[in-house]
This record gives C-alpha cells, sequence and structure tokens, in this order.
C-alpha cells in the first residue's frame, strides 16, 4: 500500500490562473515556485496567488511575458506557472480502502488521449464526487499542463491509481467488489436503466474514437450507452462522462436521503 513513483503521471508544471490557484491552496504537494509575467493588469486572482505563496513561501517571481511565453507549454497560460513535483499515484487497492469514509466511486479512463478531453472529463469527476482515477500507463494523455488546466485544479483534489492495462486493473476491481460499468454507444441496456445508489461503482470510458477495445468489454460487468434523439452519431467522451458521473451522484443522493 502507498504512493508509487515510477509511472509517471506529469503535473509538475501547472499553467493557468485558476489551476495555479488551486496548486497552491490545496498544498497537497510541494511547489518550488510561481512566474508571474509583469505587466498585467490587475487582478483579484492574481493577488489571491500572491497571497497563497507567500503564505506557504513559496518563492514567486516577475518575469517577462517573453520568457514566461517561451516557457509555457499551453496556448493560454494567462500569465502564471508553477513549477512543483509531479503527482505520484497510489496503488489500484488504496483507492477502494482510502476513500474517507466514503463509498468507492471511480473514473476508469481507458486509453483518452487528448489532454482536453482528460482534463474536462476530471474537472465534472471532482465535481461529482469521484473518489479516484484509473488512468492505464501506457497509450493515454498523462497530466500535462493543458490537462490540469482544463480541469481547472480539479487534479489538486482527485487520487490517481495506474495499471499496466486497463483490462488487468478491471480484473482486480472486480475482485475488490467495485461494480465496472463500461460506456458504449452501440449497447442496448441504457444507464439510466441501473441502480447505481450503493455499492462502489468504476464508470469505465474509453478512446475517443474507437471506444471501449474488446478485451476491455469483456471484462466490464455491464455495458450501457446514454439515450440519444439527435441525429449526430455520439457524444464526445468528457460530456458522456459527465453525464454518466452526475447520474451516479445523482442516484446516490436519492438513496441516502
Amino acid at each position: 500500500m502507498g504512493r508509487r513513483s515510477d509511472d509517471g503521471l506529469g503535473g509538475d508544471q501547472v499553467e493557468g490562473r485558476r489551476a495555479v490557484r488551486e496548486l497552491l491552496a490545496a498544498n497537497t504537494r510541494p511547489v518550488i515556485k510561481v512566474l508571474v509575467a509583469s505587466g498585467q493588469d490587475p487582478s483579484e486572482q492574481l493577488d489571491e496567488i500572491e497571497l497563497l505563496a507567500q503564505a506557504s513561501r513559496v518563492p514567486l517571481e516577475l518575469v517577462s511575458k517573453a520568457r514566461l511565453d517561451s516557457l509555457a507549454r499551453t496556448d493560454a497560460h494567462q500569465g502564471v506557472l508553477a513549477l512543483t513535483r509531479s503527482i505520484d499515484p497510489v496503488d489500484l487497492d488504496d483507492l477502494i480502502y482510502e476513500t474517507g469514509g466514503a463509498t468507492p466511486f471511480l473514473l476508469v479512463a481507458a486509453g483518452i488521449t487528448d489532454p482536453r478531453n482528460l482534463g474536462a472529463l476530471l474537472r465534472s469527476a471532482e465535481c461529482a464526487g469521484v473518489t479516484g482515477v484509473v488512468l492505464p500507463r501506457h497509450r493515454s494523455a498523462r497530466l500535462s499542463p493543458t490537462v490540469a488546466k482544463t480541469a481547472a485544479g480539479a487534479i489538486e483534489h482527485l487520487t490517481f491509481a495506474t495499471v499496466p492495462g486497463i483490462p488487468v486493473g478491471l480484473e482486480r476491481l472486480n475482485k475488490l467488489g467495485v461494480r465496472t460499468i463500461g460506456l458504449a454507444g452501440e449497447a442496448k441496456k441504457s444507464l439510466f436503466d441501473l441502480d447505481l445508489g450503493g455499492a462502489p461503482v468504476a464508470l469505465v470510458l474509453g478512446e475517443e474514437e474507437r471506444g471501449l477495445a474488446p478485451l476491455v468489454r469483456k471484462r466490464c460487468d455491464e455495458l450501457v450507452s446514454i439515450p440519444q434523439f439527435g441525429d449526430v452519431e455520439s457524444l464526445n467522451v468528457s460530456v458522456a462522462g459527465a453525464i454518466a458521473m452526475f447520474e451516479v451522484t445523482r442516484q446516490r443522493i436519492r438513496s441516502s436521503s
């Protein structure tokens, strides 16, 4: 049990005002320094970032916009960049046993390669009360500056585990008593017909273009779809994931009331 440090999740560079603000406010990992472009208009967010950095004794350095542009890895750093320690994943079992008393509610990202899609999913996951995120060690977006910025600070409040392959991870989750639900557009059963309110559950989302791989499908307890009534072929994976996660949340609220 415990944190692993060899899986290269990333997250060591955070860009954007909201993402940097959440990094400093969460105070869950060491921040080396914060770089702020000089000459910016006054901003409440920038003031808050400065105060949080001072409170945590994090060096804050004013630099030229040209230097910040050269260091940034996103197109819109908003004049702020932080250097920090990479996020360490935990063992998969810890996502089940270390939830602070909450019923496990996992997001399994089975090969999502677009960093903006992953970032949007992580933002929705944190808002929906997901207790842990499972990522494959290969063929998946990592916690890059683009992911961190799109997630708007959500990565600071989520716990991650990595697995050698998603089928192996699903097999382990099944043994741990977690119900694994795969989203597949062609599935006959509707997500809204499932009872997801009480037991540990993991929502499994596949690649942007090809969806769930055959072996991943086989290892899921159930495959479900989100009913659609328009002419567009399918939902974007981040939108489908958000709908599914908040459906779990809705049912859990209802079952606890």
